[in-house]
């Protein structure tokens, strides 16, 4: 859908959005050096160490900040985070501070769409793990974000993949973010109850895979159900359809992990993305 169709200031407005924010806050209480370890690892599975270090990186929808103190652990030189929502900013600052003192950083509320930089302050590298898809104008976002890679930088992104039950998706979500809290705790326990029977008829022991779970952004199991439910507004798209836009902001392929097609009964999971801006 076009950003034509939307309100422009809606798009830059946390109060349209789910409350990520509320979340990350929660799960700041979580955050040790294990997680921290697993953040710089999903890092480095998109980026190399020498890709890293030294270089000026801009993180687009901070969340709770611990991909942007992975990237200042690895050696970036400057991490600039941002984010729409007030809560993941204050989050952001917290976790940085604590974690990762006395290195170059900065925090603020921004929105993407917002981003004004001259071409000589443009990042090394960009990155958005699992955020533009919920601007409510995923592919305007991408457009706004890529104008703030240097030549030759990177842009570094995940979006989620297009499935079968994607239409479905973005109505429960819908209804998720807007609901009361109580709503939200029935929802999950009927999506962990159907997730549970998924994994029984599969041979598989969830709880087991819950005891284990560190997502690639360290967060915690719970955390991620809430977060994955919630997430509105929402969008997905084809690997091929990234290419293809891609191609037309002027980015080569760098490398990509590409999450497995599928029905989506259960949701859908995210694409990671490395794109690297043509040298004018």
């Amino acid at each position: 859908m076009s950003a034509s169709r939307y309100d422009m200031q809606n798009l830059k407005d946390a109060t349209t959005h789910f409350a990520f924010g509320e979340n990350w806050s929660r799960y700041l209480e979580c955050v040790d050096e294990t997680r921290i370890s697993e953040a710089e690892k999903g890092l480095l599975r998109l980026i190399q160490v020498d890709e890293l270090k030294g270089k000026s990186l801009l993180d687009i929808g901070c969340g709770s900040g611990l991909h942007s103190l992975a990237a200042l652990r690895l050696g970036a030189r400057l991490v600039v985070a941002i984010d729409i929502d007030q809560t993941s900013v204050s989050t952001t600052q917290k976790l940085l501070d604590r974690f990762a003192g006395g290195a170059n950083y900065t925090v603020q509320t921004q929105s993407v769409f917002d981003i004004q930089t001259a071409p000589s302050d443009n990042f090394d590298i960009v990155y958005s793990w699992g955020v533009l898809h919920h601007t409510g104008a995923m592919r305007e976002a991408i457009a706004h974000a890529a104008k703030s890679v240097k030549p030759g930088g990177y842009f570094v992104f995940a979006l989620y993949r297009k499935t079968m039950m994607c239409g479905v998706w973005k109505y429960i979500k819908r209804w998720y973010a807007h609901t009361s809290r109580g709503h939200q705790q029935t929802a999950r326990a009927i999506y962990l109850t159907l997730l549970k029977l998924r994994y029984k008829l599969g041979g598989k022991d969830l709880e087991a895979y819950k005891e284990n779970h560190v997502s690639s952004r360290g967060m915690s199991f719970d955390h991620d159900v809430h977060d994955w439910l919630g997430g509105y507004p929402y969008e997905s798209i084809l690997p091929q359809e990234v290419s293809q836009l891609m191609e037309h902001l002027n980015f080569s392929h760098i490398r990509s992990n590409i999450h497995p097609g599928g029905i989506g009964l259960f949701g859908s999971g995210c694409d990671e993305y490395v794109f690297v801006k043509t040298v004018a």
